[in-house]
């Protein structure tokens, strides 16, 4: 694996750098105005990026999983309000259900605690779905259980609910009717849910890195302009200590998630999910202290709705839990390796 991005890559990174920044949140306040969140949808909808994982004429996708993470990185780092998650988790189900692409904006449904892709039974969803970074999308894709197999289905979508304030949900009621997508190549294998699956998380675990260096953006600037008896809080030498903790699993977490990234098109789909666990676990982890560190360090204001670090702590949260945390990360990795349950003692 090279770890160096590619001069297009390069240039990917830079036009989302360019976009979040001009148009992203500067304070929590801006997460209410309207107009600038229509400029951002705008720049994102014209950018392509949310078709990254469309299918080719051959099946394989537009681009790889690292140009994706790539941009879910500087996206959670900017804290956009506006989908991405949602949209090339769809995209990506779409073709490897080898189903024609949306024709309408969509996300994804996921049967609650969001460890997996929500299923259908009957033709009627089941209780505690949920759609995630549901902004702007109409229906969520999950499956349906049939005679052959699991099968790509479509259900609408109603109200909103905002726990990240960034990314809205949607509850899918357990009564919403399932409308299948057509399939010319019958249900969807393990193999290829296994594929899906490491796909979200190599791109929930670049989310989470882009949104631990926000945190840590914001709370070094703090740092440096807050003052208290006469110097820099910045200058103390217990402060200096949280930042630099923060920074390296920080670092350590950009690592991981870009090896898993990697792996999505370029191992077996099992070691590909392997490897995409492990960053989730690490990432998780890591995106939850630094983030609480970040509240720590900006003290009381850090709570409020002047400043934006509990709001990136709002969003590491839901990341974290999208298609299993830290707990159900390392199942999948115990899994892997046969250990545990009927395998031995863990």
């Amino acid at each position: 694996m090279d770890v160096r991005l590619s001069p297009e890559q390069q240039a990917l990174r830079d036009s989302a750098i360019q976009i979040v920044g001009r148009l992203g949140p500067d304070a929590v306040g801006q997460l209410d105005d309207l107009e600038r969140a229509d400029k951002l949808e705008a720049a994102v909808s014209a950018s392509g990026w949310r078709e990254l994982r469309e299918a080719r004429a051959d099946g394989t996708p537009l681009a790889s999983a690292v140009e994706v993470a790539i941009v879910a990185e500087e996206l959670g780092r900017g804290l956009a309000d506006t989908a991405f998650l949602g949209p090339i988790l769809a995209a990506e189900i779409r073709r490897l259900a080898r189903a024609s692409p949306a024709v309408s904006p969509e996300t994804v449904a996921l049967s609650l605690p969001m460890s997996e892709l929500a299923v259908a039974d009957h033709g009627l969803a089941r209780e505690g779905a949920l759609a995630v970074d549901a902004r702007g999308a109409t229906s969520a894709l999950l499956l349906t259980n049939t005679p052959d197999g699991k099968v790509l289905a479509q259900v609408s979508l109603s109200s909103e609910i905002r726990t990240d304030l960034t990314r809205p949900a949607a509850v899918v009621g357990p009564a919403s009717a399932v409308v299948p997508v057509g399939q010319p190549s019958g249900p969807l294998t393990g193999e290829e849910l296994s594929r899906w699956t490491a796909m979200g998380l190599a791109l929930t675990s670049a989310d989470l890195v882009g949104t631990m260096r926000g945190a840590i953006d914001l709370t070094v600037d703090y740092a440096a302009s807050r003052r208290q008896y006469g110097q820099p809080i910045g200058s103390f030498q217990a402060v200096q200590h949280l930042l630099a903790d923060a920074f390296v699993v920080m670092e350590g977490s950009r690592s991981i998630a870009r090896h898993a990234a990697w792996s999505v098109d370029a191992l077996p789909a099992d070691a590909a999910l392997a490897a995409a666990a492990v960053a989730k676990a690490y990432c998780a982890r890591a995106a939850r202290a630094v983030c609480e560190t970040s509240i720590q360090v900006h003290g009381g204001t850090g709570n409020t709705w002047d400043c934006l670090a509990h709001v990136f702590l709002r969003r590491a949260l839901l990341s974290s839990e999208v298609l299993g945390g830290a707990g159900a990360s390392l199942e999948r990795v115990l899994a892997y390796h046969g250990i545990g349950d009927s395998h031995g003692l863990r």
